[in-house]
């Protein structure tokens, strides 16, 4: 995909729940992003949750992507996703906060992605821990993997704040201290928990010169099976990229 700039926006839902929510969800967002997410698989605490309609999902994914000329970008978290993934040729793939904080995953998975033309992305680690999230980056160096970016997504805290995730902008400033050739992309979404946030989240990231912008973007929000507060309706999200000046 080459080097992200400052007004590459992803976009898309935070869990594929099925064929008709994600079609119409991508028809009707795809011409102001640039990137597609999708959640096929989700890692989630308690398995009582919904964790993503799973494989089936890759199919309706390599479909789209022929359709509107647009890649999609899932997170993987085991070797296992990564197959099937690339069976469905699709090269963008991210390592999720929970899969950040444990050095053993990472490094399968590293492993995985020796000698492939994949690009990894890799969330910061759901604590606030610059050196598992930089000793993640190095893992994917470690096997010559070349295009790696990050996606900071803010981070647990047990005190009080006005956003589900703390976005703790000065170990952003930390990573790109360290890592200043990994271009970052921002995740509002998940910082916000809160679609009344996220306008606010996305001013603050472009004030610290961030490469790319993920927005979580459901067709029917209310009724989404995970973070459902967090989801923007397909409107509100091209209303924001608008006041955002980004399209």
């Amino acid at each position: 995909m080459g080097k992200i700039d400052n007004q590459t926006i992803i976009a898309g839902p935070c869990a594929v729940e099925g064929k008709s929510q994600l079609y119409d969800t991508v028809k009707k967002i795809y011409l102001h992003t640039h990137i597609i997410r999708a959640g096929i698989w989700k890692g989630r605490t308690s398995p009582q949750d919904y964790s993503g309609v799973g494989e089936e999902g890759l199919t309706w994914i390599q479909d789209l992507q022929k359709k509107y000329h647009r890649p999609f970008a899932i997170e993987v978290g085991t070797v296992r996703h990564v197959e099937l993934a690339l069976k469905k040729n699709i090269k963008i793939m991210w390592l999720g906060a929970r899969t950040t904080v444990n050095p053993f995953a990472v490094e399968e998975l590293a492993a995985s992605f020796r000698g492939l033309n994949v690009e990894v992305w890799v969330k910061n680690p759901i604590i606030p821990d610059i050196k598992l999230w930089i000793g993640a980056i190095e893992r994917l160096r470690r096997v010559g993997l070349k295009n790696i970016k990050t996606i900071h997504r803010g981070f647990y805290s047990e005190q009080k704040k006005p956003y589900r995730n703390h976005p703790r902008w000065d170990l952003l400033n930390d990573f790109q201290h360290y890592c200043p050739e990994i271009p970052i992309i921002c995740d509002p979404s998940h910082i916000a928990g809160d679609t009344n946030h996220i306008d606010v989240i996305s001013r603050d990231a472009k004030r610290k010169n961030v490469d790319g912008y993920m927005f979580e973007v459901h067709n029917n929000p209310p009724k989404a099976l995970s973070d459902s507060r967090q989801q923007l309706t397909p409107n509100n999200f091209k209303q924001l990229m608008g006041n955002l000046n980004f399209f």
